[in-house]
């Protein structure tokens, strides 16, 4: 049955990501590149200023805020076990292609979190929410278009996501001589389980205070960690980069099986970690207290740079320069670990263990933070209390599920619904992108002015009864 199912999914994704969504993430990309005048490079230093804005309401939630929260998500098992996969699996290009799908996508990114803003709901204590179904039903007309779009973020991030989180923390205690396929998993799935519906049931405020407090420490430590590592096999790193470009550039061994290429993979695996274009960090980006939604658009492409630029890096250059060549048997925690340990002996085992149950807990956390945003757009308000927690208690059996399912169905999974959630957001922000150019133009032209950029509808040609917050 499983394996049946497996095949299904998988027959599916293959077309879906080659030629569909390659050439819709890329094609979108480029666009809004061109469109905004490469604003990656060109307001790079303007999105870090951002980012230290102060809200302007006391207690609102601030840019760093909403970028902690979508970092949350975005920053988690994808940036270690994601990148290894991608290159046990795909090879030493899948490194650049994540790269590309990052630098490209953080155009798309600030376009779909600038519309969020744009488009975003006032609620009964004057905060803000929104997202992705919230500006398809305001901008395109259509509740029906916006629901399935809230339904395919609900199952990515409530079913596949959370999955590939618990299997993904499960897969780092492969190296431990403890480990029994058969037991193991079970029971670090159902130790997972039990402490996320612990807190998300409301008990466990501490917990969730706890390791959000640790999870920025870890990314510091293990982003040192990796430096140190690339310092000591210096001397390898340009056998690193070639071999990460001439992977790359093989396109005859990429289009001689495009389902397994670096192409692909680097592909797949830096859309699963970064998360631009897919809807998912508009969520967060419609919550944050801004003067003007652009702000909120730059503060968001940052942090697709800070996740794949910085941290999927990390993994790469410090899994690459200890010598050892990825392999499909080391697929996925172990390949890390396995690299660290050239250093850092069995404690390399461990400091990777610790960083994946710390960024797997806080990403299921901040991924059913954008379930329960997409449940309320779903039902025009809260669900009620009974619904909601038959909806958590569901949500942590698919976190057990997760940790004891099969490597290749836990991916396929994720890439499915991740692949059918970009499907709808990426036509949809291609369609309104033109608002969120423009609402560029009007910010740049008060910076020109030395003012401090304050949005008002009517100044991008937008009629304030089309909108809700920014009336």
């Amino acid at each position: 049955m499983t394996e049946k199912l497996n095949e299904i999914i998988g027959g599916i994704n293959d077309p879906l990501y080659y030629p569909i969504l390659i050439i819709l993430l890329l094609g979108v990309g480029l666009y809004f590149t061109i469109k905004t005048g490469f604003l990656q490079i060109r307001l790079l230093k303007e999105s870090i200023n951002v980012v230290m804005e102060k809200p302007e309401k006391e207690g609102a939630v601030s840019s760093f805020q909403a970028l902690m929260v979508s970092t949350a998500s975005r920053v988690g098992t994808g940036n270690i076990v994601g990148v290894s996969s991608a290159l046990c699996l795909g090879g030493y290009g899948a490194v650049f292609w994540m790269w590309i799908v990052a630098i490209i996508g953080g155009a798309s990114a600030f376009i779909e979190s600038t519309l969020a803003q744009i488009y975003k709901k006032r609620d009964e204590e004057g905060s803000s929410y929104g997202g992705p179904a919230y500006y398809i039903e305001s901008a395109l007309k259509t509740r029906t278009l916006g629901v399935v779009f809230a339904v395919c973020l609900i199952a990515t991030y409530a079913v596949g996501f959370n999955m590939l989180a618990a299997y993904n923390l499960q897969t780092s205690f492969k190296v431990y001589s403890f480990y029994k396929p058969g037991v193991t998993p079970y029971i670090i799935g159902a130790v997972l389980a039990v402490i996320t519906g612990y807190c998300v049931l409301g008990g466990g405020k501490r917990i969730i205070k706890f390791t959000s407090t640790l999870v920025p420490i870890m990314g510091v430590i293990y982003i040192l960690v990796s430096i140190v590592m690339i310092i000591i096999n210096f001397d390898y790193m340009p056998t690193v980069f070639k071999l990460i470009f001439a992977d790359a550039f093989d396109f005859q061994a990429i289009f001689g099986g495009i389902a397994g290429s670096s192409l692909m993979y680097g592909i797949k695996r830096g859309l699963y970690s970064n998360e631009a274009g897919i809807g998912s960090a508009p969520n967060a980006a419609a919550a944050a207290d801004v003067s003007h939604p652009v702000k909120q658009g730059l503060v968001q492409m940052l942090s697709v740079f800070i996740d794949t630029l910085l941290i999927c890096s990390a993994t790469a250059f410090m899994c690459l320069s200890s010598g050892i060549a990825p392999t499909p048997e080391l697929d996925g925690a172990p390949y890390v670990q396995e690299s660290l340990s050239q250093v850092m002996g069995v404690y390399g085992h461990y400091f990777v263990t610790i960083a994946l149950i710390l960024f797997a807990f806080t990403t299921l956390i901040g991924n059913l933070y954008y379930v329960e945003n997409n449940l309320a757009y779903v039902n025009k308000k809260v669900p009620s209390k009974t619904f909601m927690t038959i909806y958590r208690v569901l949500a942590v059996i698919v976190i057990f599920v997760g940790a004891i399912t099969k490597q290749s169905l836990a991916w396929n999974v994720g890439d499915l619904l991740m692949g059918l959630m970009a499907l709808i957001n990426l036509p949809s922000i291609l369609i309104l992108g033109k608002v969120a150019v423009e609402a560029l133009a009007d910010y740049m032209e008060q910076k020109k002015t030395g003012k401090n950029p304050v949005f008002k509808a009517k100044s991008i040609g937008l009629d304030d009864s089309d909108l809700d917050y920014w009336k």
